[in-house]
């Protein structure tokens, strides 16, 4: 694994975790009701920086190797959705339209799963809790919109 690559990819994944600073949760989440299994709100930053830190081990693995293409690609994919997902469910308030994101975000992620494992072992296995985590994300998701039907999306024209 070449250091510089997985700088890369950590600083791409630091980019993904600045979605969360710039649309911290705050009152509006806590006044959402929530299905009873939602992890507690400290596992959220334990998780992702795990989570962080395995795929950019995952992608600099990869990166460079003959005929990997496509594991990248997955990679950048997965990120961007990743990004996406914060803004929108979390800044727009949009619950319902962030469940779409969700599914390819976890379409990606399966991507990536299969895609690094066929290129490295390891990094296929460093997606493994990537896919576990974003299937309960996407059910919490899913629960969340189902739990809040009246949810109104964030009007921006009032800020």
């Amino acid at each position: 694994m070449d250091f510089v690559y997985f700088v890369i990819f950590l600083l791409a994944t630091f980019g993904a975790a600045a979605t969360g600073a710039l649309f911290p949760t705050g009152e509006w989440y806590k006044q959402l009701n929530k299905p009873t299994w939602v992890p507690p709100n400290w596992v959220f930053p334990a998780a992702w920086t795990s989570i962080y830190l395995l795929i950019a081990f995952a992608g600099a693995r990869v990166a460079g190797i003959e005929g990997s293409q496509i594991a990248p690609a997955f990679w950048a994919l997965q990120i961007a959705f990743n990004t996406l997902w914060t803004p929108v469910f979390f800044g727009l308030r949009a619950l319902k339209k962030s469940l779409p994101i969700m599914a390819a975000l976890w379409l990606a992620v399966l991507g990536c799963l299969i895609t690094h494992f066929q290129v490295d072992f390891w990094a296929g296995m460093a997606f493994v809790p990537y896919m576990v985590w974003v299937t309960i994300a996407a059910a919490l998701n899913l629960k969340m919109v189902q739990l809040n039907p009246d949810q109104k999306p964030l009007d921006i024209a009032k800020l």
